[in-house]
C-alpha cells in the first residue's frame, strides 16, 4: 500500500479497512478517502465533514474517529494531473474499501463520459442502493410522504450504462446495422433504419442474479416484507424480462424458506379459503378467463398449482407464508404510480440499471428531492458513498446548497461501517434541524416562517442539537 497518493500522503492516525471471506474488519481510527466534488462539492463537503466527525466524537467519546483522506477525481484532479479520474485514485479507493464522494462533473468533449460510471465499473460496484424515507418537516409535493419508506437496489454495472454504442453515420454504426439487419434479421420484417445511431443492452444471468441476492438479503437482515421486481419485461422480453425470471429463479432456489411469491401466495391463500378447492378451480381464480385461453395456457398453469401445493404446501401453508418475505414484480412504467398512490405496499426494489435511475429520482422527488437523497455503490469489498445531486456550479462557493445528500450517503456509511450510533445521532439531529425550521433556500422556499440558513450554518445547528 503506498504513502500517497496523487502526491496527497495516506494520514498516519489511522488504518485501513480489510475484507476477507465476504466479512470487513473495521479499526476504530479507520482511514476513509474522499471526494470533495466539483461545484458546490466544495461547500458541502466542508458541512458534511464537521457532521461526520461531531457525531463520531459524540457517540463514541474519542475511541473511534475516521482518518479522512483526500482523492481527487474530476475538476481539481484535471487542473493538477491532467486527468479527471487519475488511475491513484482508483488504486486509493480499491486499497482502502470503503470511500464517499460528492458531485463530480461529467467532461465535456470525450474522454470518460461520467466520472461516477467509471468508478462503479472498474471497481465492480454492482448495487447502487438508493434508500428513500421521509424525515418529519421536510416540504413534500405529496399528501402522506410518510408512508414512504423504500429501498432501492439499482444493477449497477449493466443495461445502456455498459456504454457500448456506436453514432449515427460512422463506420462502426454502418457494420453494426448491417449484421443486424443482413444476418440477424434475414428474411424478416423488422430492420434497422440505416441512418440510426445504435446501442448495446447487455443484461445477464450473473448481474441480476447477484443484485437480487443482495436485495433479498438486506430485505432479510432489516426485516422488510416485500422485494419488488421492477422491469419492463413486457416488451424487452429477453433482457428486461429474463431479469425478473432470474430473480425469481433466485427467490424460489437459493432463499426457499424465507421466501414466497406472490402467485404462491395466491394458490396457497385459495387453499386456506376453501381447503376442498381442485387445482382446476385455484387456477381458474389466479388467472381469470383462463377458459378463453389456449388449452396447453390452462394446462401450464394447473400444473403449476400441483407443483406449489406438492413443494411448498407444507413448510409454506396453512398462513406460514405471510410471515415470510414476499417477492413480487411489477412493471417498470406502473411503479412510477405504485409508489405514490399506494407506497406502503412497496419496501425494497431491485431492478434494471435504467429503470433504477428513473425510480429512484422518482420515489426521492416524494421525501424532498435529490438535494436530501443519499446514495451507496457496494461490491464484493468495496463501497463508495455519494451524492445523488449534480455540482450546479452557478452556485459554487457561495455556500448555499443543502447538504443532505451527502450527509445522509454517510449516515449510509456508518451504517456500512456498523457504526450505527453515530448513524442514528446524523439522523435525528437532522430531522430537528428541520423540524426547528431552520433550513437551506430550497427548503426554505416551501416552508412557512422558515429561517434560510448557509450550507455551513445547518451544519453547525446539527451539530448542536446532537
Amino acid at each position: 500500500m503506498q504513502t500517497s497518493y496523487n502526491g496527497i500522503s495516506v494520514p498516519t492516525n489511522g488504518k485501513p479497512i480489510e475484507y476477507k471471506d465476504g466479512v470487513y474488519t473495521v479499526p476504530d481510527h479507520p482511514i476513509i478517502p474522499f471526494i470533495e466534488g466539483d461545484g458546490t462539492g466544495r461547500d458541502i463537503w466542508r458541512a458534511s465533514q464537521r457532521v461526520f466527525d461531531a457525531a463520531v466524537e459524540k457517540a463514541y467519546g474519542g475511541k473511534r474517529s475516521v482518518a479522512w483522506f483526500e482523492v481527487l477525481a474530476g475538476e481539481k484532479a484535471y487542473r493538477k494531473t491532467q486527468d479527471w479520474l487519475p488511475e491513484e485514485t482508483v488504486k486509493a479507493t480499491v486499497d482502502f474499501r470503503v470511500s464517499i464522494k460528492g458531485p463530480l462533473t461529467t467532461p465535456v468533449g470525450g474522454g470518460i463520459r461520467s466520472l461516477n460510471v467509471a468508478l462503479r465499473q472498474l471497481m465492480d460496484l454492482y448495487q447502487c442502493i438508493r434508500p428513500v424515507k421521509y424525515y418529519a418537516g421536510v416540504p413534500s409535493p405529496v399528501k402522506h410522504p410518510e408512508l414512504v419508506d423504500i429501498v432501492i437496489f439499482r444493477e449497477n454495472t449493466e443495461d445502456i450504462y455498459a456504454g457500448i454504442e456506436f453514432r449515427e453515420g460512422t463506420p462502426e454504426a454502418a457494420k453494426f446495422i448491417s449484421f443486424v439487419n443482413d444476418e440477424m434479421l434475414k428474411g424478416g420484417k423488422k430492420k434497422i433504419r440505416l441512418d440510426s445511431g445504435v446501442g448495446v443492452k447487455p443484461i445477464s444471468i450473473t448481474g441480476s442474479k447477484r443484485l437480487v441476492r443482495a436485495a433479498i438479503k438486506f430485505a432479510l437482515k432489516e426485516g422488510r416484507k416485500t422485494v419488488t421486481l421492477v422491469h419492463k419485461g413486457n416488451i424487452q422480453k429477453f433482457t428486461e424480462g429474463a431479469f425478473r425470471e432470474w430473480g425469481y429463479e433466485v427467490a424460489t432456489e437459493e432463499f426457499r424458506e424465507h421466501t414466497v411469491t406472490e402467485r404462491e401466495s395466491w394458490i396457497l391463500g385459495n387453499v386456506e379459503a376453501n381447503p376442498k378447492i381442485t387445482p382446476e378451480e385455484n387456477a381458474a381464480l389466479i388467472e381469470p378467463g383462463i377458459e378463453f385461453a389456449a388449452k396447453e395456457f390452462g394446462e401450464s398453469v394447473v400444473a403449476e398449482v400441483k407443483q406449489v401445493i406438492a413443494s411448498i404446501g407444507e413448510s409454506h401453508g396453512n398462513g406460514k407464508w405471510k410471515k415470510l418475505i414476499l417477492v413480487n414484480d411489477r412493471i417498470a412504467d406502473s411503479i412510477f404510480q405504485q409508489i405514490i398512490i399506494r407506497p406502503s405496499d412497496y419496501s425494497v426494489l431491485a431492478t434494471t440499471n435504467l429503470n433504477g435511475d428513473y425510480i429512484s429520482d422518482a420515489a426521492a422527488a416524494q421525501v424532498g428531492g435529490l438535494g436530501i437523497a443519499p446514495g451507496g455503490n457496494i461490491g464484493d469489498g468495496y463501497a463508495v458513498f455519494e451524492a445523488t445531486h449534480g455540482t450546479a456550479p452557478k452556485y459554487a462557493d457561495k455556500d448555499v446548497i443543502n447538504p443532505g445528500s451527502v450527509i445522509l450517503s454517510g449516515v449510509m456509511l456508518f451504517d456500512f461501517l456498523g457504526w450505527k450510533e453515530a448513524a442514528r445521532l446524523i439522523e435525528s439531529s437532522m430531522e430537528k434541524t428541520i423540524q426547528q425550521k431552520f433550513v437551506t433556500y430550497d427548503f426554505e422556499r416551501q416552508m412557512q416562517g422558515a429561517t434560510k440558513a448557509k450550507t455551513s450554518e445547518f451544519a453547525t445547528r446539527m451539530i448542536e442539537n446532537m
